[in-house]
């Protein structure tokens, strides 16, 4: 079998990842597609993740494409996060790794809203369910607050982490409209603030993007899911594809089985590949990108060695999110902070030269006139070493 070592792979990264010179444009739709989907938990990340591969695009060409062509879509699915998809391949992605994720969030409400003291949880949650969604499409969008008050169930308090020093309540539609998000009957549209808010509106997925709505069967999915990840990420172990999407290891052999995927020598063991996927990539100019925190790319494999190399303790927090990372003809070289003041801070952790230097002074000053008057603060992650270095900051935490 062909040999597909590290330079392979980091050759694919930067061409198949939108990169590395010539492969970006000013298609949006299409740099979300290089890297299955954007990452959304902290919504800044999708900007800074779609510029980082595009040409020419800036807040607004990502707004049009989010919220009024809606050509991408934001879901909840691998591994409990929210990554802004193709409308093409939502289908796919709710019903190839979503499901597991709303199932997990239906099986912790049930739980919560017993340990609140409502009786028969299962029966009451649907029934509310419905209400919620019923509500959602007659108004065509809404905000959190304004569904809780819409009927009294669902404003219904729950205590979350009960006993804890975290211990705190919140409103059962908050809980509600997460798990509807995971089971495709709902999608966060436009937020309430800027384009880096995280207060979302909501509206039915069937009316923000029709054919996002579509119904897929979970096993067509699910090796659907795997061939594409194996077209941008491959080749890779099984076991980045486990982590991936949060599958058992029985999910994975199935889908992997399904999708035609073979196996295939690595430099670190044996991984899989697409069965037409075995030839070697051209060669490629040396390329820089600043990614942002929990970039796709930085967070697509498990074993992240080849590209990762030993930086990982200073450039990932203590619960595995990368922060802001810099990159140089398919590694991870380094790391970014943006400061109060506006610049772009960055550390080098390996000697690359005066052209990279030189490229990464040029990456810095295009991402300043994205920004604007806009600052980056950690969401859904905490600080890593390095980052917390170079904003002076003592914390984890914002």
């Amino acid at each position: 079998m062909r040999h597909l070592d590290d330079d392979e792979r980091r050759r694919r990264l930067g061409t198949r990842h939108r990169l590395a010179p010539g492969t970006r444009d000013g298609d949006v739709v299409a740099a979300a597609a290089s890297v299955v989907g954007l990452h959304g938990t902290d919504p800044a990340s999708t900007f800074l993740a779609a510029w980082a591969r595009t040409e020419g695009v800036h807040v607004a060409e990502v707004e049009r494409a989010l919220y009024d062509d809606r050509s991408i879509v934001r879901v909840l699915a691998m591994r409990r996060t929210v990554f802004a998809v193709p409308a093409v391949n939502v289908p796919v992605v709710l019903a190839g790794a979503a499901d597991d994720v709303a199932r997990e969030e239906r099986r912790k409400l049930h739980l919560q809203l017993a340990a609140s003291g409502i009786d028969d949880p299962a029966t009451w949650l649907e029934a509310v369910a419905r209400v919620a969604v019923d509500h959602v499409r007659s108004e065509g969008e809404v905000t959190s607050t304004e569904l809780a008050a819409a009927d009294e169930r669902l404003a219904t308090p729950l205590v979350l982490a009960a006993g804890t020093r975290n211990e705190t309540t919140q409103k059962v539609a908050s809980r509600l409209l997460t798990m509807l998000s995971a089971e495709g009957r709902v999608v966060r549209t436009r937020p309430r603030g800027s384009w880096t808010s995280s207060q979302f509106r909501w509206s039915t997925l069937d009316l923000w993007s029709p054919g996002a709505s579509a119904t897929v069967d979970p096993l067509e999915a699910e090796a659907a899911l795997a061939r594409l990840w194996l077209a941008r990420f491959g080749p890779a172990l099984p076991d980045d594809l486990t982590w991936w999407t949060r599958w058992t290891k029985t999910r994975t052999r199935r889908a992997l089985a399904a999708s035609g995927a073979v196996e295939v020598p690595l430099d670190g063991g044996t991984g899989v590949v697409l069965p037409d996927d075995l030839e070697p990539t051209p060669p490629v100019e040396p390329w820089a990108a600043l990614l942002p925190a929990l970039d796709p790319t930085t967070m697509g494999w498990k074993q992240r060695d080849w590209y990762l190399g030993d930086h990982g303790t200073a450039l990932f927090d203590v619960n595995g999110n990368a922060s802001p990372t810099a990159w140089w003809d398919g590694r991870i070289v380094g790391g970014w902070a943006h400061q109060p003041s506006g610049e772009i801070s960055i550390r080098l952790l390996d000697d690359v030269g005066a052209e990279a230097a030189t490229a990464f002074d040029a990456c810095a000053e295009r991402l300043v006139g994205q920004l604007g008057d806009v600052r980056l603060t950690a969401r859904a992650r905490g600080y890593s070493p390095l980052e917390k270095e170079l904003l002076g900051r003592t914390t984890g935490r914002q």
